[in-house]
């Protein structure tokens, strides 16, 4: 932020930050009542003060939302069976609570979860690259050999791209 707030600004934005209201937030932040309206719709032009509320609602949100570090963290922590869930039993003798690991499912599951962030590892992922490859190479051979062709005189060629279909199919 280049501009300063003063300490009032300052209150009036964390308080129209926690509440919404602007109103309500000039009084709270020291401003007359009966300029409060006016006040408050002018400070929430002020490019400093609207500054300032945008750089603390995205800070105020980027702690409420997990990145996706945190995410992976977390699915490795269950995987592991180091994070803890807490399990409630009722029994005649009364309530009780405890602390268990994940169990064999739930940490497959997390597991899984990490490894779709990693298809670089999958070997169904690698043998589809592999035949995209494969078949953009052919693309380009018969290309090749096309363009080739049409500056030979009268010669036509007839590239056959319909794949298992043999000679007796194609005429029957």
């Amino acid at each position: 932020m280049t501009r300063k707030l003063t300490p009032k600004q300052q209150r009036f934005a964390d308080e129209y930050i926690e509440s919404g209201k602007k109103e309500e937030s000039a009084i709270k932040a020291g401003y007359k009542s009966r300029s409060a309206h006016s006040i408050a719709t002018e400070n929430l032009q002020k490019p400093a003060i609207k500054s300032y509320i945008d750089e603390r609602m995205a800070e105020i949100a980027s702690k409420r939302i997990m990145d996706a570090t945190e995410a992976v963290e977390l699915l490795t922590r269950i995987a592991r069976g180091e994070e803890k869930e807490t399990v409630i039993s009722s029994t005649p003798g009364g309530v009780y609570e405890s602390q268990k690991e994940a169990d064999l499912k739930t940490r497959i599951s997390a597991v899984k979860e990490i490894l779709k962030r990693y298809p670089g590892d999958d070997k169904l992922v690698k043998a589809q690259i592999r035949k995209a490859e494969a078949e953009a190479d052919i693309a380009e051979d018969k290309a090749k050999e096309a363009r080739n062709s049409d500056s030979s005189e009268g010669q036509t060629l007839i590239v056959d791209d319909v794949g298992g279909m043999d000679d007796e199919d194609a005429s029957g």
